[in-house]
C-alpha cells in the first residue's frame, strides 16, 4: 500500500533542528470528494512532488482522505515559507486537474475576482511540531484519520496514507489500532493535537 511519494521517516526522538516541522490540513473546497478520483490522486502527487524539486522539503507523514488530506513535513534549515509551497502545490493541482478533465466546484464571481479555483477551500490549517511527543501525536492522528472518519476499519486497511512505510521502518506494528478479527482498536492519546486539524 505504497502512497506513491517519497517520505521521510525520521527517528522522533531527534530534535527539530531549525527550518521546522509543521503539521497542516489541507481541505477541499465545500467538502467535495475529489481525491476519490484516482486521476486526482496522481495529479495531486504530481504537484507535491513537483513542488518539492523546486522548493525542497521531507515528507515525514501523510494521509490523503476523499475531500482532505493531512501532512507532516520539515523544512529546509532557516526556510520557515511553507506558504508559497502551499500556494504552488494548489495552483499545479487545478491547473493539471482541470487540463485533464477534472471539474472544480462552483464558485461566485466574487471567489473568482479573488482567485479561487474551486478545488481548493482559501485556507489551510498549520500547527508547528512543538517536541517529540507532538510529533508522535500527530504522525499518530495522521495514520488513525481513515479510521476515525468511518472509511477503513484500520490503518493497515487505507491505501493512502504513509502508514506502510512506517511499519516498514520498525515504528509501527502492522495490527497497530487494527479492529480486523472483531478485536476492539484502541484509540491513540491524540490530546494537544485538536487545535491543529481542523476538523
Amino acid at each position: 500500500m505504497r502512497t506513491g511519494y517519497a517520505l521521510a521517516v525520521p527517528n522522533f526522538r531527534r530534535s527539530h533542528q531549525p527550518g521546522g516541522t509543521f503539521f497542516f490540513t489541507v481541505v477541499t473546497h465545500r467538502r467535495h470528494p475529489i481525491f476519490a478520483d484516482s486521476l486526482a490522486r496522481e495529479v495531486l502527487r504530481h504537484s507535491i512532488d513537483q513542488t518539492r524539486r523546486r522548493r525542497p522539503f521531507e515528507i515525514n507523514a501523510i494521509v490523503l482522505l476523499p475531500d482532505h488530506l493531512h501532512l507532516i513535513w520539515t523544512q529546509p534549515e532557516g526556510d520557515a515559507d511553507f506558504s508559497t509551497r502551499w500556494r504552488k502545490i494548489k495552483e499545479s493541482f487545478s491547473r493539471n486537474y482541470r487540463r485533464q478533465g477534472g471539474q472544480p466546484g462552483a464558485i461566485s464571481q466574487g471567489q473568482h475576482r479573488k482567485g479561487l479555483t474551486g478545488f481548493w477551500q482559501p485556507r489551510f490549517w498549520e500547527h508547528t511540531i512543538r517536541d517529540d511527543v507532538d510529533f508522535r501525536r500527530h504522525v499518530d492522528y495522521i495514520h488513525f484519520n481513515p479510521a476515525k472518519h468511518g472509511l477503513a476499519s484500520c490503518p493497515h486497511a487505507w491505501a493512502w496514507s504513509s502508514f506502510s512505510n512506517w511499519v516498514r521502518s520498525g515504528v509501527y506494528p502492522l495490527d497497530w489500532c487494527c479492529a480486523c478479527n472483531n478485536r476492539t482498536a484502541a484509540t491513540p492519546d491524540f490530546s494537544g493535537t485538536s487545535e491543529a486539524t481542523g476538523e
